[in-house]
């Protein structure tokens, strides 16, 4: 069975999308009408623009969203995943993937969740850190007994975990893990502390927008961040698409998930190769592949 998988945050690079948009009348088609629903060009920024510039949440996530997405459209007959899942952002690329939503719908709700993050950003400084080499119970046990906001945010491999919250808290439960054993405990340069409560305001304004947003029924399971198991519920879908910005993202219980569910080959669709290299660190033996046109 083919899992695709849907790349977050992160994974974006200057020129991204550029071959893409040269290879395909469907992908060149789908980016000028992604300018003129965003409002602006973002074709110019994904193909033209800095690192800096790309690194703007208000670009970022819907540059990663067009990029899996339109490869994904671009491939026509030759994407028939049996099971899909995404990293955090990357949910939203596969609910339009699996055809839960529209590619305007998607968009139009990556733009929103992207606003509603900034926002929440700049009303609550919050910050995020690596955590590697520790057993997740332990991570957690210390995240419990730390005053102040500070939770598992991401389990992204087994040994890798990142934690959120408020930053003087982040900083004491990196100073606890070293002396815990952790290989690293860094902090991260990110600009909030995304799957954590100080995104409390963010998920209320997406929820206004996705409780307004018609769901279909999905073509095929989608394996989401906040339970781990395959969804084919709308109404569980947008439950769970909701509480993901506050809850955490369970990538590595995800994948075990799939791979319990008959999964064989995981095939990345979208910028870079991160989700390649966590899936082999979860099951060595998983056969893993970049999707091509």
């Amino acid at each position: 069975m083919n899992a695709s998988i849907f790349p977050g945050q992160g994974a974006q690079f200057p020129g991204m999308g550029q071959e893409l948009y040269q290879q395909s009348s469907v992908a060149k088609a789908m980016f000028e009408e992604a300018n003129s629903i965003l409002g602006f060009e973002i074709t110019k920024i994904m193909f033209e623009g800095s690192a800096d510039d790309l690194k703007q949440t208000n670009v970022t996530q819907p540059a990663i969203f067009l990029h899996s997405v339109i490869m994904a459209k671009s491939m026509g007959d030759d994407f028939k995943p049996d099971m899909v899942a995404g990293h955090s952002l990357g949910e939203f690329s596969a609910l339009v993937a699996n055809n839960t939503l529209s590619f305007e719908q998607g968009l139009k709700l990556v733009a929103q969740r992207a606003d509603a993050m900034q926002k929440a950003c700049d009303s609550t400084e919050g910050t995020m850190a690596a955590v590697l080499g520790l057993e997740n119970t332990i991570v957690e046990s210390v995240c419990d007994a730390i005053d102040g906001v500070v939770v598992a945010a991401n389990y992204n491999c087994p040994g890798q975990l990142v934690i959120s919250g408020a930053i003087e808290p982040i900083h004491k439960a990196c100073e606890i893990l070293k002396e815990k054993g952790a290989r690293r405990a860094l902090v991260l340069p990110v600009g909030g502390a995304f799957h954590s409560p100080l995104m409390e305001p963010a998920r209320e304004q997406l929820a206004a927008a996705i409780e307004k947003t018609t769901f279909n029924t999905p073509d095929c399971p989608i394996y989401q961040n906040v339970t781990a198991n395959a969804v084919q519920n709308t109404l569980d879908i947008k439950k769970n698409l909701i509480a993901q910005l506050t809850s955490p993202v369970r990538w590595t219980q995800s994948v075990e998930q799939m791979l319990n569910d008959g999964a064989q080959n995981f095939i990345e669709v979208g910028p870079g190769k991160v989700l390649q290299g966590l899936v082999k660190k979860i099951n060595r033996e998983a056969n893993t592949s970049a999707a091509s046109l």
